[in-house]
């Protein structure tokens, strides 16, 4: 596919609107909404809309202040990986994991979290859908802006699995069962993602899970064999090597082969065990995801669509579910997919890390 062409002239989108005054340098460096990367498509798209379509251009622009603004403002608060004097005390990043570790609490944990925290989060949200908006936008210009139009798509989806990889790192620090060293470097990994809304784990898990669930949709498998060898073959095929050694390493691990189920079919356990019960007892050997609903006699979405915002909404249904089996000690997955993957990672990274100070000795 040719390269995009050139018809305006590249301008900085720093030019297009007053610099936020901030203190000094460092709050400067800070107080950045987008990532270098980011910034780059939009200089790319930004004044060609400006140019063509002046009235969408304006409300492009106005949202891109008002991100800066806030991500100013939230610079202003304390960095989550320094020591700071603060209301309550003295906060250094290790008093920091350890409350995160030490709190087990059930239940909604946001007056406990860092204000930076829920105030990056907002920020990640309203990012994600600016993004997704220039996304939609480019779009509709024609076929040479496809590859910026996709290009901002994956920097949207990788919005939504920095707040994908929050909700597993709370979940894999709260579980007791780890090993207290993976423990604090999932909240040590926590701290940084809260204080940058980036994370290198997102880089490796996100385009792997996102190609399994793109294969996960195109295969639509025929539910009644409910997870047959052969979907899971077709789609391991595509993926890299640490999904391929987590397949071939993990699957014979229950909760793993039920949360991958649960994840493919996009329906829960529970609704999973019934349909293959009732579809037993009627004699039909596999149904479509369009029969799902009838068979099961609820609504249920199984056919959700590649949206960043339907991925992330079944995932927090997944999630909720296994909380709730494992607080009242109910049978199937206790953790979803992406917290049995990004486990493994874990896992991966510290075995080569311990082969590479042996090789060394």
């Amino acid at each position: 596919m040719e390269e995009i062409k050139d018809e305006f002239e590249q301008v900085d989108i720093n030019s297009f609107f007053d610099a936020v005054e901030v203190e000094n340098i460092d709050d400067a460096k800070k107080a950045q909404a987008f990532t270098p990367r980011q910034l780059d498509l939009i200089n790319q798209i930004l004044p060609h809309i400006l140019m063509n379509d002046r009235e969408h251009g304006e409300l492009f622009l106005n949202r891109i202040t008002d991100l800066e603004s806030m991500a100013t403002a939230i610079a202003r608060f304390p960095s989550l990986l320094e020591k700071h004097q603060i209301m309550t005390g003295t906060r250094t990043p290790t008093t920091l994991i350890d409350s995160l570790i030490k709190h087990q609490d059930e239940g909604d944990k946001t007056l406990q979290l860092p204000s930076k925290a829920i105030l990056g989060k907002g920020l990640l949200v309203a990012k994600s859908h600016t993004l997704s908006s220039f996304a939609n936008y480019t779009k509709h210009l024609g076929a040479e802006f496809e590859k910026l139009a996709k290009q901002l798509e994956n920097e949207t989806v990788l919005c939504m699995f920095s707040l994908l990889v929050e909700d597993v790192y709370l979940n894999l620090i709260n579980d007791t069962s780890q090993p207290m060293d993976f423990r604090r470097q999932w909240a040590l990994s926590l701290l940084l993602l809260w204080e940058h809304w980036n994370d290198q784990t997102i880089e490796t898990v996100a385009p792997v899970l996102q190609a399994v669930w793109t294969a996960r949709r195109r295969l639509a498998p025929a539910f009644g064999t409910m997870m047959g060898t052969s979907e899971l073959i077709m789609i391991s095929m595509q993926m890299d090597e640490d999904w391929i050694n987590f397949i071939k390493t993990k699957m014979e691990i229950p909760g793993v082969s039920q949360a991958m189920e649960e994840f493919l079919f996009g329906i829960s356990y529970e609704q999973i065990k019934s349909l293959k019960a009732i579809l037993r007892e009627k004699g039909i050997p596999a149904i479509g995801r369009d029969e799902v609903s009838k068979f099961l006699g609820e609504h249920v979405k199984a056919d959700a669509g590649l949206d960043y915002r339907d991925f992330y909404t079944l995932y927090t249904i997944r999630r909720d579910n296994a909380r709730s089996r494992g607080r009242i000690g109910l049978e199937g997955p206790h953790k979803t997919l992406e917290d049995y993957f990004i486990q493994f990672i874990t896992e991966q990274n510290k075995e080569k890390q311990n082969n590479d100070t042996f090789a060394t000795i």
